[in-house]
């Protein structure tokens, strides 16, 4: 997959990558971080701004938003006897740096030519639980003379809550306690400030440091007044233009201040050639002896370099449990960047770094199921847990808590305190369930029992439960008080069932407060989603195929459900629903259903057979398809063509979004996505979408697919803040990642393997073409009109981008547990030696697939000639010409297992 010439130029271990541009730019960034959520979080740029934090109480450094990043935030300052102050943080010439990157770790480089000296520093989060974020500075003689210097580190502190930037910013300064230690500067605030509840705190931010030989500084300023003074500011401090000496200060000059962990260091005489270290220590503990411990810690000789190579090992065997190899080396060193930034999300959640809006913190209930695809890939054994623990924030009115709880199980309503519910929710658990069930052969989790989440929300948010009080309790419970548990199935049959009779004007299910789309956020009265109304259609034929093929595999032919459940089952009952009527559908579920679920359940269950549960999902899923197929299609006429594709949604006025209105053509690329994705889509319906999406989404200077055409409003308030956003920009037509790549996923599903690579390799030159998107590699959630990546590392588009090199491009998947192989590779993919392949995780072991493609065949022309296990043929099932099926019980064993996939005519 050819990209644009990148700025940066990875090296031999085809991870780490080296550019001399990119130490030009300001406002790239690097996370680096601790490998769990209460860990420390840090980014870095090359001029080392960003920040530093655990969480939004636990700031250690002040909160840096995006166009912060143009302050340096740490910095190392050098006096030259005879030639002024120079620093890390500072250019002297536009040639005068350049970066080094590997994963979680930046080496900054910068020459000073007129002081004839060259500093670099080294910055990451060890990977061994401390919350410190460790930066090593080398100052080199690069001149011919010997240079006398003076050595000051500055770190400002802010050690106080992320609301606390502009909420009672000084005021909160004056909890400050600080210390100056011989190993540098400690501040502990008094008391986390809130004025919902204050709480008293013995939590300790640091700043410590000492050079290579072990030596600690000769001094500190550890206050913003004794450091930058009132004439002087972060790039250029008073207290090291002036060279100040550190001093000692009372308690009047040194408490209730705002502190910066700033160090002095011993003169020195730098022979030629000669270097000098100093490593510099700054985070937060638990309280001032923890702090204390983490310097000792990382003061021993060799600790430093230790501890980087534990980073390097650690990250490298995280995102090389999936690996690919292909002709473009460019291309599988980039996915390597990309099977990083699930791993962040787990870490991160949605929030703390400089271009997130998500700042609170916590994770939302669809990045929670997204992000579980490549975890299931990855370690497909140990996520069992996780995703029982996860069915436990559904509600019995088959909506959910939106964001999700520090502890297994732990589930918030949400982030804002507002009723809300996003009519797509539903769809992500049975995907991400399908996708464990095939990898494992584990079909028995869908009888796993699980909790229901239970809050003051009633009937998808329609009414309210005044009489709830959180002592009640956060689980739905029966008539008869006890907390009432369902199986992994009755949550899916009911996160399925409810939409499906939760229908708008038009017989479609409604919008609610937005679907995939957050910015659809105005149509909750009106609003219908005929793009995630046929996303539910293909999962109720998922779900019958699943059900139906557990039955078989386990040898039972009924299933137990809550009876208020067979209520949604209507054609299980003596007088089905007719579905063609609105009326019927709203009166059995708010009339019916909910009554009968809400406050309380009853508790008991009822046996189902197993083919009338399967034969009423099946009618509903039809019912959808030849609604949508009948009634949504578009056709416009435009420039003497005609154009057809779907229509993704009604407004809080009940009319089409989509087709031609005043004059303007409106296109949505999520209402051509899940008719494909589904099912739902024929072969010339996706051909003409695929037409009408090359037309109408295609940009034609930066070649990728926008998320809707220009609606040409200033607002739209009958659908959704996203249109109020300058048109090319985040939710509003911008070139977002995670919707192209699920396009992708959906034609190469569909069979249309050109198509979909396309789609593909339109992605990756643009996060190529890094004069442009200005992120590292890697895949953000958007890029604007402009080009610029945004919204980098923390998206659910990485997850979306394995899933579909590895399960589609790649072929290679689970189906109830045994392997399928179904290569869709197109020819110039393979390596000049006609080769691909890739490693990932499967049968509990590691499984390498070598596709030998000698002939160089293009897709469509090869087929699965045999596969080899060194050179003993393994039996396959023969699917298709190049598709086969290999028994789970053949590929276990122990060690890596390497198979080699013979491609012919």
């Amino acid at each position: 997959m050819p990209a644009h010439k990148p700025l940066y130029h990875f090296l031999p271990d085809g991870v780490s990558f080296t550019s001399r541009e990119i130490a030009r730019m300001r406002l790239i960034y690097l996370p680096l971080s601790g490998t769990t959520a209460d860990g420390l979080k840090s980014c870095v740029t090359p001029f080392l701004g960003g920040d530093v934090k655990i969480d939004k109480n636990t700031f250690v450094t002040r909160p840096a938003s995006r166009e912060d990043l143009r302050q340096a935030l740490r910095d190392f300052f050098v006096l030259v006897r005879g030639k002024g102050v120079f620093s890390l943080a500072a250019e002297s010439s536009p040639d005068s740096a350049s970066v080094e990157i590997g994963q979680l770790w930046q080496k900054i480089t910068r020459r000073h030519p007129s002081a004839g000296i060259e500093m670099e520093a080294v910055n990451f989060v060890p990977v061994s639980g401390e919350t410190v974020e460790l930066m090593r500075v080398t100052v080199r003689n690069v001149s011919r003379r010997p240079v006398r210097v003076t050595p000051t580190s500055a770190v400002p502190l802010f050690g106080r809550a992320l609301a606390n930037k502009h909420d009672h910013e000084h005021v909160t300064s004056l909890l400050h306690r600080t210390r100056q230690l011989p190993e540098g500067v400690l501040v502990s605030p008094t008391m986390l400030f809130n004025e919902e509840g204050h709480t008293e705190i013995r939590r300790a931010y640091f700043v410590f440091g000492l050079s290579g030989r072990g030596e600690k500084s000769v001094g500190s300023f550890p206050t913003f007044e004794s450091f930058y003074s009132d004439g002087g500011t972060w790039s250029s401090p008073a207290a090291v233009v002036e060279n100040l000496p550190p001093r000692k200060l009372s308690s009047a000059e040194i408490n209730g201040k705002e502190t910066v962990g700033a160090l002095r260091f011993k003169d020195e005489t730098l022979k030629p050639g000669a270097s000098r270290e100093y490593l510099i220590m700054f985070g937060t503990a638990s309280d001032p002896a923890e702090a204390g411990r983490v310097f000792r810690r990382f003061s021993g000789a060799g600790a430093f370099d230790r501890a980087w190579d534990e980073v390097k090992a650690f990250w490298r065997g995280k995102t090389r449990s999936i690996s690919f190899a292909s002709r473009d080396r460019d291309f599988d060193s980039w996915m390597n960047w990309v099977m990083l930034q699930p791993i962040l999300r787990r870490i991160w959640g949605c929030s703390f770094l400089p271009d997130h809006d998500y700042g609170k913190g916590g994770k939302g209930w669809r990045d929670l199921w997204q992000d579980l695809l490549s975890l299931i890939m990855i370690e497909p054994e140990t996520v069992r847990g996780d995703l029982i623990n996860n069915f436990k924030g559904i509600r019995v009115d088959g909506s959910n808590a939106t964001i999700i709880g520090e502890k297994p199980g732990e589930f918030v309503a949400d982030r804002n305190a507002i009723s809300r519910v996003w009519m797509d929710h539903g769809v992500w658990p049975l995907l991400t369930a399908l996708l464990y069930i095939h990898q494992t052969g584990d079909e028995n989790i869908l009888f796993e029992s699980a909790t229901y989440f239970r809050d003051p929300q009633l009937s998808r948010g329609m009414q309210k439960d005044l009489a709830w009080v959180p002592s009640y309790g956060r689980h739905l419970k029966t008539k008869s008080g006890q907390v009432y548990e369902g199986s992994v199935l009755e949550h899916l049959l009911i996160q399925h069932l409810v939409p499906f009779f939760n229908v708008g004007e038009h017989n479609l299910i409604r919008l609610e407060n937005a679907d995939w789309n957050d910015g659809l956020d105005m149509a909750s009265q009106r609003g219908e989603s005929v793009a995630f109304m046929a996303m539910y259609g293909g999962n109720l034929f998922a779900l019958a195929d699943v059900i139906e093929h557990a039955a078989q595999t386990g040898s039972f032919e009924e299933i137990q459900v809550s009876r208020e459940v067979l209520t949604l089952l209507d054609t299980m009952g003596t007088v089905p629903c007719r579905y063609d009527s609105v009326q019927d559908k709203k009166s059995l579920l708010f009339d019916a259903y909910f009554p009968s679920v809400q406050p309380e359940i009853s508790g008991e269950k009822v046996g189902l057979p197993v083919k009338d549960v399967a034969a009423d999902l099946r009618r509903k899923g039809n019912w959808i398809f030849g609604k949508i197929r009948d009634e949504e299609i578009v056709t416009v006429k435009n420039g003497g063509k005609t154009h057809r594709w779907f229509n993704g949604y009604y407004d809080n006025q009940g009319r089409r979004v989509e087709g031609r209105r005043d004059g303007k053509i409106r296109m949505t690329l999520t209402g051509q996505v899940f008719p494909i994705m589904s099912g739902l889509a024929g072969e010339k319906d996706i051909k003409d979408v695929i037409a009408s999406v090359r037309q109408f989404l295609k940009d034609k200077a930066l070649g990728g697919y926008r998320l809707n055409t220009d609606f040409g409003v200033r607002n739209d308030l009958d659908l959704g803040r996203a249109f109020s956003f300058a048109y090319g920009t985040k939710e509003n037509g911008a070139f977002f990642s995670h919707m192209a790549v699920m396009y992708a996923y959906a034609l190469y599903r569909a069979g249309f393997v050109r198509e979909g690579n396309e789609v593909l390799r339109s992605i990756v030159r643009m996060c190529g073409d890094t004069g442009l998107a200005r992120i590292y590699p890697g895949i953000p959630e958007y890029f604007d009109s402009e080009g610029r990546g945004m919204y980098h590392y923390l998206t659910g588009s990485a997850s979306w981008m394995i899933l579909t090199l590895l399960t589609q491009v790649f072929g290679i998947r689970g189906e109830y547990g045994d392997l399928v192989i179904n290569p869709k590779l197109v020819k110039e993919q393979f390596s000049r030696n006609g080769e691909a392949g890739s490693s990932f995780s499967f049968a509990g072991r590691k499984v390498t697939v070598v596709f030998e493609n000698k002939a160089g065949l293009d897709y469509g022309q090869y087929a699965v000639k045999k596969v080899l296990s060194g050179e003993k043929p393994l039996e396959v099932k023969v699917l298709s010409p190049a598709c086969v099926k290999i028994k789970r019980a053949t590929l276990k064993g122990r060690g890596e297992l390497v198979l080699r996939v013979v491609l012919g005519k």
